[in-house]
């Protein structure tokens, strides 16, 4: 006897089981949702401002808290330019607290993107313009967004370095602080908040730039303070903040000098004017003087030919003797080798020495040329007598009280 077989439903599909449960749409929501992570940057629109905390819509179901811990480490400048509908970073500090809360922080996102550029910038090895923000016993200080970045002393440019001087850290670096800085990343360590930076390795590539950008900037007779950066035979280099210029000897002082270093030293701060410039060739001219009053123009406002002056032997030459003239600055007139004595003269060491005090006469006083000349052996000269006794004359009426 055959058992019946039990009665199907052809042509119907099966229903799967749980199909429409509540459960099921609970998990389906939860897959589907977009669920933070902790350590998470996202961007977020300020839904509410209060006093207490800052709602920011990232996405989920619900928004996100920034506690007013966080807001506490704000300036009220800060705080005050949070706005409502405002677009901002977030850090994802708790996925979820206790009740249920996701906890957000605008100081970690700050800092996440900071390391993130800072990264980049290393593997990128591009220039960071900066400023010094600050000191320490080894070197400065330098701001990537929010991080402290450290430039030690061995990782200074050359201009730098040379600007280092003093016995304290402060009298090295203090005037520093707040000067614009290019800078390159060398060291990115998270784990030990390390950000190390090098001037040194950016100075070449940032130079170049300034360079370009000075050469184009820069007018014949503008006046720039800059730095002694090098020292030559011929005169010295000045770093006007990016590219280079040079003061030849003979525009360093109205002063006679034979070397750079008698009036100059490298560090030290000078003003400069741009006195000629070849773009081409990229060669910047300064000079120092033509800022100082010129004591020749001085000098022959003050003398004239024939007069009695007194002077110093500074040099002795085949030709002559180099006197500077008391009373008038840094001015010397030469006294020829044929006016040193009515006697024939081979070196005027037979007749005078360096540092000797003399009597001189003013024989010659040439503008154009810039040179003065003096006379020994006219200073008892007859052709100068009338001269003489109306120069006495006016000096003893001008020293007498009756007049």
């Amino acid at each position: 006897m055959q058992r019946a077989s039990p009665q199907s439903n052809q042509g119907e599909e099966p229903k799967p089981q749980n199909a429409d449960t509540p459960m099921n749409d609970l998990l389906q929501e939860t897959q589907g949702a977009d669920v933070p992570k902790r350590g998470e940057v996202r961007k977020g629109t300020i839904a509410r401002v209060t006093p207490s905390e800052i709602l920011v819509s990232i996405g989920t179901k619900s928004e996100g808290i920034i506690p007013a811990k966080e807001l506490e480490h704000l300036s009220a400048e800060a705080r005050d330019q949070l706005k409502e509908g405002q677009e901002i970073n977030v850090y994802v500090v708790v996925p979820e607290d206790h009740q249920g809360n996701v906890v957000l922080s605008l100081a970690k996102a700050q800092e996440e993107t900071d390391w993130q550029q800072a990264e980049e910038l290393r593997t990128g090895q591009a220039v960071y313009q900066g400023r010094v923000d600050g000191f320490n016993k080894g070197g400065l200080i330098v701001k990537v967004g929010n991080l402290r970045g450290f430039v030690p002393a061995s990782q200074f440019s050359l201009s730098r370095r040379h600007r280092s001087e003093g016995e304290t850290v402060d009298q090295k670096w203090s005037h520093m602080v707040g000067e614009p800085i290019c800078v390159k990343v060398i060291e990115v360590d998270r784990s030990r908040n390390r950000l190390i930076l090098s001037e040194r390795a950016a100075a070449k590539e940032s130079r170049e730039s300034q360079k370009e950008r000075l050469l184009q900037e820069l007018q014949e007779g503008e006046i720039r303070t800059g730095h002694v950066i090098s020292l030559a035979n011929f005169g010295a280099f000045v770093d006007l903040g990016g590219a280079d210029g040079l003061v030849h000897l003979s525009e360093i002082t109205w002063k006679r000098i034979n070397h750079p270093s008698e009036v100059l030293k490298v560090g030290q701060e000078v003003k400069v004017k741009v006195i000629s410039m070849d773009r081409e060739r990229k060669r910047i001219s300064l000079s120092m003087k033509s800022l100082e009053e010129d004591p020749f123009s001085v000098a022959s406002s003050h003398l004239r030919e024939g007069q009695l002056v007194s002077g110093t032997v500074t040099k002795l030459t085949k030709f002559g003797a180099f006197a500077r003239i008391e009373g008038v600055e840094d001015v010397e007139g030469l006294i020829h080798v044929t006016e040193l004595s009515e006697n024939r003269v081979e070196h005027p060491k037979e007749v005078v020495q360096v540092g000797q005090s003399l009597t001189l006469r003013v024989v010659k006083i040439d503008t154009e040329a810039r040179r003065i000349g003096l006379s020994i052996r006219r200073v008892a000269s007859s052709q100068y007598a009338d001269l003489d006794w109306d120069t006495a004359m006016r000096d003893m009426n001008s020293t007498d009280p009756e007049n």
